[in-house]
């Protein structure tokens, strides 16, 4: 291929929304170009790269007997509704809806469990046509609140979701992990660092959850892991060890103090010298949506800790949670911010806490009257039993919960997910099949995604440095370019023609750089756009010289014609 020919336009500044390095360089090196918030077009360049990577996830699921399909981006509401996930999605303001000429409601496929279900459902009748995986490779639509990072958190983007369906748990069990080894590959193959964590299932749903990771600075995710166990989780599912705090003692008589203007576990702190954090329980209340009501609940947390509001979300089973405003805080409690507690809190107000104030004795608490604390507050004596919980949020340097060894964190980029539905589409949506004994049997599912135009962009965050991209080979635009600086010279017309040739015949992805632009500005292109190996024919053409570089680390150095063809293969690793 002769860039000549190909549309490229690359750029000396960034754009002034790019944030992080790939959304920084695929724009300056042409790669997308922004159409509105959000939505980008990719340039013919960026478009090979995505080819590629998914024809690396093709391969592999391929070779797992994943079957591909192509299922409808218009999706009826019927479909929605019958899973229950038409008013999560709404309520969360993610999902594109629209009307059709006749007032029917539908909406662009933000995932497509629901088409997936229902199609295998109508096909499939018998144990007998069973295991069965199917996947897709398309665009889907999430109406971001905040569109940001270039491809990493759009409203359009490309996705490979796959969908298993076996006839008992046994049969998803063998299903996940040929997934989760085909993943493993398609990851390895791209030359990406990257580690797999226990995920949180979000409004996907199911049990079992792993999420894949590309492990970056800029990543928005907090991983914590252990070295010695080999643990690692997402930080809104991770768990620990649970941190020591000072012990209560027998219980004693509650005390009821007056706190004024102390509203904080810091001026808590201050206030009662000797009452250190972790002898408090802080009371937070959260505005909770579900389906079908609305409530103001009460959650009790270690002074030390920290509330996770997807745990919390999890645990009340809820569409979100968010904290409740100053006014809907005075309705519940009666007192101002700041004084919220188990003491006196009406029987209307739900109250959950965390697991880390089980059994803990005389605890500082809120009382619900402005200007007051209680001392030696005792749950189920002083006041109702909470229902108790997981709601800890895990920090980096607390226990690993396998190893004891003190956890890491580190910042990763999702790239993959994959999930252990069971049966919660299938019942909902009455998918069945023919059992062994003739009983109709829901599916047992399994749910996979990738991010096909997301894992390109974690790949630069990866590969980068201050002359632009560095793309790993596997999904590189090209392999390796070939440039004449000069194209008018004959000499080195016809030795990068020769040296064109004699790589594509060897089977290197290469292109031919014959634009007609100056030797520098041909440098400075070919290092921002990334390709792996550059190869440029320049003054020393009529001596059979030309420069050899490796992008990666800018090995560069001048390399007889003859030689070009085995380093440009030795430095692919072939």
């Amino acid at each position: 291929m002769r860039l000549s020919q190909i549309l490229i336009s690359t750029l000396r500044e960034e754009p002034a929304d790019a944030e992080i390095p790939s959304h920084k360089l695929l724009a300056r090196a042409g790669l997308i170009v922004k159409t509105a918030a959000g939505v980008y077009t990719y340039s013919p360049l960026m478009w090979r790269v995505v080819k590629k990577f998914a024809q690396i996830v093709r391969e592999e699921l391929d070779r797992e007997g994943a079957n591909e399909v192509m299922l409808p981006i218009i999706q009826p509401k019927e479909l929605w509704v019958s899973s229950g996930r038409w008013e999560r999605y709404v309520t969360d303001g993610i999902m594109f809806t629209l009307k059709d000429r006749k007032g029917s409601e539908m909406c662009l496929g933000p995932t497509h469990e629901e088409v997936m279900t229902s199609f295998v459902s109508a096909q499939v009748n018998s144990y007998k046509q069973m295991p069965v995986n199917c996947y897709q490779i398309q665009d889907k639509f999430r109406d971001e609140i905040r569109p940001r990072f270039g491809l990493m958190r759009g409203r359009e983007f490309v996705m490979m979701d796959a969908y298993s369906f076996d006839a008992d748990e046994a049969g998803l069990d063998v299903a996940y992990q040929k997934m989760r080894a085909a993943y493993c590959r398609i990851f390895e193959r791209c030359g990406l660092e990257y580690t797999v964590v226990q995920a949180d299932s979000g409004a996907i749903g199911g049990a079992g959850s792993e999420e894949f990771m590309v492990i970056a600075d800029s990543g928005e995710d907090a991983i914590l892991f252990c070295r010695s166990s080999g643990y690692a989780a997402n930080v809104e599912k991770a768990t620990s060890k649970l941190p020591d705090a000072p012990a209560g003692g027998e219980p004693e008589a509650m005390q009821k103090i007056a706190t004024p203007d102390v509203k904080t576990v810091a001026q808590l702190e201050q206030f009662f010298p000797g009452w250190v954090s972790g002898r408090m329980a802080k009371t937070v209340l959260y505005h909770v949506t579900w389906k079908n009501k609305e409530k103001v609940v009460a959650v009790m947390m270690r002074g030390d800790l920290e509330i996770n509001e997807v745990k919390l979300t999890n645990a009340l089973d809820a569409l979100k949670v968010r904290l409740a405003t100053e006014d809907e805080i005075k309705k519940a409690t009666g007192a101002d911010v700041g004084f919220a507690g188990p003491v006196g809190l009406s029987e209307e107000v739900p109250l959950l806490a965390d697991e880390s104030l089980r059994e803990r004795t005389n605890l500082l608490t809120g009382c619900n009257e402005t200007g007051f604390h209680c001392l030696n507050v005792n749950l189920g004596r002083d006041c109702r039993m909470p229902s108790f919980k997981d709601l800890r949020t895990a920090r980096a340097g607390e226990g690993c919960p396998v190893s004891g060894e003190p956890l890491e964190e580190a910042r990763g980029i999702e790239v993959g997910h994959i999930f252990k539905l069971g049966t919660k589409y299938s019942k909902a949506m009455s998918a069945t099949f023919m059992d062994q004994s003739g009983k109709p049997t829901p599916f047992v599912m399994g749910c996979y995604g990738i991010g096909v135009s997301r894992t390109p962009a974690s790949a630069v965050e990866q590969n980068h440095d201050m002359k632009g991209i560095v793309w790993p080979p596997a999904i590189a635009p090209f392999e390796c370019v070939v440039a004449m600086l000069d194209p008018k010279r004959d000499e080195q017309q016809a030795l990068a023609e020769q040296l064109y040739g004699e790589l594509k015949d060897a089977g290197v992805d290469v292109c031919l750089d014959d634009r007609p632009m100056s030797p520098g500005a041909k440098f400075k292109d070919n290092e921002l756009i990334g390709f792996p190996v550059q190869v440029f024919v320049g003054r020393k053409a009529a001596e059979g010289q030309v420069e050899f570089l490796v992008r990666k680390g800018m090995q560069k150095d001048e390399c007889a014609a003859g030689d070009v063809k085995a380093r440009v293969l030795a430095a692919l690793g072939r």
